[in-house]
């Protein structure tokens, strides 16, 4: 007898989200599996930044579900979503600049441990971001990429079942998004449930997970780096001539 198919930890089904008449997403179904780092790609205009909002449940599908865990969340909102373990960093970085490093992680930090333990925690987390002894700086004196980190930390605080990146290398040096790439796979390592949403396929390459690519609200193809870079089809769509 074959052992039933595993559930995903997190997956859309025959979801379609429409803007004004033009099918942002159309009809995808997509699904990640517990402990897997899975990338998901495309040109601007492919839909990924409405698909990270219907994950995150700032946008509701207009036909299909989103499923966490088996669970059907379609309707949950988002702060709700983010007690069940999905938390997310947002491509606009969400920290508090006024605030020292610390501070910033001090406030989710203190939903999982007594403060006595977060001074510990702290470091801990800063260690894992490549942002040790910047506990008592600004926010606002880090650099871009540091202010990136600093809120993947944040969302790490949380201890999130999943953990929902949106373009993490955004507006990043060339070093920073190649320790950005080695941050998001030490977490992985570490047994972490991550979904990179990103248009950069030289970052992506660097993470090794399973890649999907979306054109056009829809599931154009999906597997390895290395199976993704020989598709003709996308290929064609990253050198802008594929029809519509």
């Amino acid at each position: 007898m074959t052992s039933p198919a595993p559930v995903p930890m997190l997956a859309v089904r025959d979801v379609v989200k429409a803007y004004g008449g033009v099918r942002a997403i159309d009809g995808l179904t997509l699904a990640v599996q517990r402990g897997e780092l899975h990338s998901v790609i495309g040109p601007n205009g492919a839909g990924k930044s409405t698909l990270f909002k219907l994950l995150m449940g700032t946008e509701r599908p207009d036909q299909g579900s989103v499923v966490f865990g088996g669970i059907d969340i379609t309707n949950v909102p988002s702060f709700r979503r983010a007690r069940l373990g999905i938390t997310a960093k947002f491509q606009n970085v969400p920290i508090y600049q006024e605030l020292t490093v610390g501070q910033n992680l001090f406030i989710p930090l203190r939903r999982h441990h007594r403060p006595a333990a977060i001074p510990h925690e702290t470091d801990v987390l800063l260690d894992r971001l490549h942002l040790s002894g910047t506990a008592s700086l600004p926010a606002r004196s880090l650099s871009h990429g540091q202010q990136q980190w600093l809120a993947i930390g944040m969302a790490l605080a949380a201890k999130p079942e999943v953990l929902l990146l949106d373009e993490p290398a955004a507006g990043m040096s060339p070093d920073e998004t190649r320790d950005t790439g080695e941050i998001v796979r030490a977490l992985h390592a570490e047994g972490a449930t991550i979904v990179v949403i990103e248009h950069d396929m030289a970052f992506i390459r660097q993470l090794e997970g399973t890649v999907s690519v979306l054109h056009y609200g829809r599931l154009l193809a999906q597997g390895s780096m290395d199976a993704i870079e020989s598709n003709a089809q996308v290929r064609e769509i990253y050198l802008g001539s594929a029809a519509h």
